[in-house]
């Protein structure tokens, strides 16, 4: 018996058809890199804030400490004093 050749049929896009997807998954993939990097600018950003965070908490400690508890004008660096109101206890 004579075995018979079975051609397979290949299905297959237009060119400019896969060219589309492939240009299509190249901006996807670049976009998503672009995204990564935003994000890690953006980590990096926050850790900076919360450091200057930090030194502002300082700088109005050390203040606190020269001056006590002072309300800043920070257009001419005048400063007036906060007065607690005490309540009398009964």
């Amino acid at each position: 018996m004579a075995k018979k050749k079975v051609e397979k049929v290949v299905n297959k896009l237009e060119e400019q058809e896969l060219d589309n997807i492939l240009k299509s998954q190249d901006s996807i993939g670049r976009t998503i890199q672009q995204i990564g990097m935003l994000e890690s600018d953006k980590h990096e950003l926050l850790h900076t804030l919360a450091g200057l965070r930090t030194d502002q908490e300082k700088l109005k400690g050390d203040l606190e400490e020269k001056y006590g508890s002072i309300n800043i004008n920070l257009h001419d660096g005048s400063f007036e004093e906060i007065k607690e109101d005490k309540k009398e206890e009964k």
